[in-house]
């Protein structure tokens, strides 16, 4: 038997099998390099021929927003630690925290290079169908008129400009806030400009009565008339700025009080997140020295962390689009409409508790509705039998309908738990709000554990039946939020299995007290037994040697210790796949080391989220979902749990689907040992998108179940459920 615990030293060297000693950077990566590597993936959606061209507009903008994020998490925590006089390294490459700094700095100068000229291309194309994002300098003259007096009304009145010297300081600018700065001279002598751009104006002007569609970014309007604000003085070197400040809060941990309300805390967290060390600088120009050095002496950051960018600093207005343009224009340039299909194996005229007390379900979003799910809650809240519901929250669509009937069942007389997790991140107010109205309809709302999230996907429904007593169990791989799972490939994974729901019930009751340690018989829960239990099954597959099989699809890795198991396998010859959506920091194809690891990721129109591990294959394939990814953070420092799939119906759905992502050759690409990643060729040369298919798919075997699907009233509870709730 392999040792499942992988021994390192202080060099972060290895010992396999008590065989030579592997060290470790020779077989990885950065796992900041790496995202930003994703992230140039998703910006190159955008060049993709098959991608409808608003939809590219799209993949610039989460380019864009992922950077973001980025800037304020990552480059924020790491810009912490280079503060400390003694600051671990990375343990995967031997970074420090300046040195991965610098290589991200310079690597965001290529990406922001990059962006423009994909931006560029994309906006040449959409002004030739008629959509505009233009400058001043191209209105009519009507169109200019209509600018004068939107400017003068609605615009200056709330805009305040000041200067910066020694009786006026250098204000506080928001994080993510648009300013124009500026120098400018008049008689008393030279000084800068500053003007921050209010959050309540709106990101861009669509123009009224034109041909095309036109619209302006309200900086652009802004910086055109900015020298009107200073009528005696001479305004030079204009640009507009836009600040990113540190969001990676870290929670004190003294908060134990008798008296404490965690919600209040959190709240405070929020307000220090808008104040926090700046840690990058946009703008749209290259900035004069004397506006440069302004910069960098009073937010504290250096000419290094300074990006300039010929396009828009922030498109997120491309969504909204719709709501204040012809909307069939954009429909022809998007992707064809696609409706989430029921999953054939429930009778929506029927029971849905009763159904699942007889078989199993698992449904793959956004290809199956979450509204079977959603009816199945409701269903438990009206039901007279059902005695309780539990169930965690990370993330609630806004206007939730699980929210409403967890309320519901609590107005019904039901007991019903909700552990919601507060730090959810950049989710954190979003979810004090639903906690305030669960617990003022009657709702149990509990907040997980101090210093481990509670990213977890479980409910429990007990209800009272002839037999006694009978438990649904729902276990996930994503959210409980009706949005997204129209947007990101998730399990849902629903059954009666006793010896589960017994594990969800001491799971919940281990939350309530606070206890990590439980040990269940088949849920597996970082931060306790997940790790252990997935590195044993690893080592029993290393034991079959070239006859050992892993499969895995989950969205990031850099665990070392699954990385060097990973190595392990290799060596002894098992075949690893993995598909990895976003952070890899394993290298694959390394000879003698990793040359038996293959790594390929999917981006495309929905955003693979599915977390699937699959042991072995044939008759004796451990088949698990799960909520964690296989990073440190998720197999240590998170609550997480995993649920093993052992219906052969359900095992063998969940392996083609696997097949189908594998054999992407379409939208996914293949990691190699330079650590770039480069498109899937076959031989019989025939292209593949593994969404595209699953689409069709879903629509296929729904049809095959036409004569149940076609009976009256198919549809009827989860519309009687949506008329309910918007009642």
């Amino acid at each position: 038997m392999t040792n499942s615990n992988v021994n390192t030293d202080e060099n972060s060297n290895v010992s396999i099998d008590d065989g030579p000693k592997v060290n470790i950077h020779d077989v990885s990566q950065n796992r900041e390099l790496s995202w930003l590597k994703f992230n140039e993936r998703v910006l190159k959606v955008a060049l993709d021929p098959t991608v409808p061209l608003y939809e590219k507009l799209k993949f610039i903008s989460i380019f864009i927003s992922n950077l973001d994020e980025f800037y304020m998490v990552r480059v924020g925590s790491l810009t912490d630690l280079s503060l400390l006089k003694k600051s671990e390294k990375d343990s995967k490459t031997g970074m420090d925290p300046k040195e991965q700094l610098q290589a991200i700095f310079k690597d965001s100068i290529d990406y922001y290079k990059e962006k423009d000229t994909i931006y560029e291309s994309v906006d040449q194309i959409l002004r030739e169908t008629g959509i505009e994002d233009i400058d001043v300098s191209e209105l009519t003259k009507d169109q200019k008129t209509e600018l004068n007096n939107y400017y003068k009304y609605y615009v200056e009145p709330i805009l305040s400009p000041m200067i910066i010297d020694s009786y006026h300081p250098f204000p506080f600018i928001e994080n993510l806030l648009f300013a124009i700065i500026a120098d400018i001279s008049s008689h008393v002598g030279e000084k800068i400009a500053l003007l921050p751009i209010p959050k309540v104006l709106p990101r861009v002007y669509y123009f009224k009565n034109s041909k095309s569609i036109r619209y302006i970014r309200m900086e652009n309007i802004i910086k055109y008339y900015f020298p009107t604000l200073f009528t005696r003085s001479d305004v030079e070197n204009i640009s507009i700025i836009r600040v990113t400040r540190n969001a990676d809060l870290t929670l004190e941990s003294d908060i134990a009080d008798e008296d404490f309300d965690y919600r209040q805390y959190m709240k405070k967290i929020l307000k220090r997140r808008k104040r926090l060390q700046p840690v990058r600088v946009e703008t749209d120009v290259k900035l004069q020295s004397s506006l440069r050095n302004t910069i960098c002496k009073n937010l504290d950051i250096t000419k290094e962390q300074i990006f300039i960018t010929k396009t828009p600093m922030e498109i997120s207005y491309v969504f909204s689009m719709k709501d204040n343009i012809n909307g069939n224009k954009l429909d022809k340039l998007s992707f064809s409409p696609f409706k989430p299909q029921l999953n054939p194996h429930l009778d929506m005229n029927k029971k849905l508790i009763d159904q699942i007390l007889e078989k199993d379900i698992m449904m793959i979003y956004p290809y199956e509705d979450i509204g079977q799910f959603l009816a199945l809650l409701d269903e438990a809240a009206e039901d007279p039998n059902v005695v309780s519901i539990k169930i965690t929250i990370y993330r609630l669509s806004s206007n939730s309908k699980i929210d409403y009937s967890l309320k519901k069942a609590a107005d019904n007389g039901k007991d019903v738990t909700a552990l919601m997790e507060l730090r959810a991140r950049f989710d954190e107010q979003h979810n004090i709000d639903y906690s305030e109205e669960l617990i003022s309809s009657g709702v149990n709302v509990i907040y997980g554990i101090e210093n481990y999230k509670c990213h977890s996907k479980v409910c429990l429904i007990t209800r009272k039946s002839s037999r006694g007593i009978d438990y649904i169990t729902q276990i996930g791989t994503g959210n409980y939020n009706e949005s997204t799972s129209k947007q990101y490939t998730d399990i849902s994974f629903i059954t009666s299995d006793r010896t589960i729901a017994k594990d969800a019930v001491n799971f919940f009751n281990d939350m309530q007290i606070g206890n990590l340690e439980g040990e269940y018989e088949k849920l597996l829960a970082s931060p306790h037994t997940l790790k252990r239990e997935f590195l044993k099954l690893i080592d029993k597959e290393i034991e079959k040697g070239e006859k050992g099989k892993l499969f895995f699809k989950f969205n990031s890795l850099t665990d070392k210790e699954f990385i060097m198991k990973f190595v392990e396998a290799s060596k002894a010859g098992v075949q690893v796949r993995l598909i990895i959506r976003g952070i890899c920091c394993i290298i694959p194809g390394f000879e003698g080391l990793t040359d038996n690891v293959k790594v390929r990721s999917i981006v495309g129109r929905y955003l693979e989220h599915s977390r699937i591990y699959i042991f072995g294959e044939g008759e004796d394939a451990k088949y698990y979902i799960s909520s964690a990814d296989l990073m440190t953070r998720n197999t240590m420092r998170r609550v997480e749990i995993a649920a093993p799939v052992e219906n052969q119906k359900l095992k063998n759905k969940l392996q083609h689907y696997m097949d189908i992502s594998w054999n992407d050759n379409d939208k996914a690409r293949e990691l190699k040992s330079d650590k770039n990643y480069d498109r899937i060729y076959r031989e019989d040369d025939v292209s593949l998108s593994s969404q595209d298919y699953m689409m069709e798919y879903s629509i296929r075997k729904a049809k095959e179940f036409k004569p149940e699907a076609e009976s009256k009233g198919i549809f009827v509870k989860i519309k009687e459920f949506f008329q309910k709730f918007k009642k």
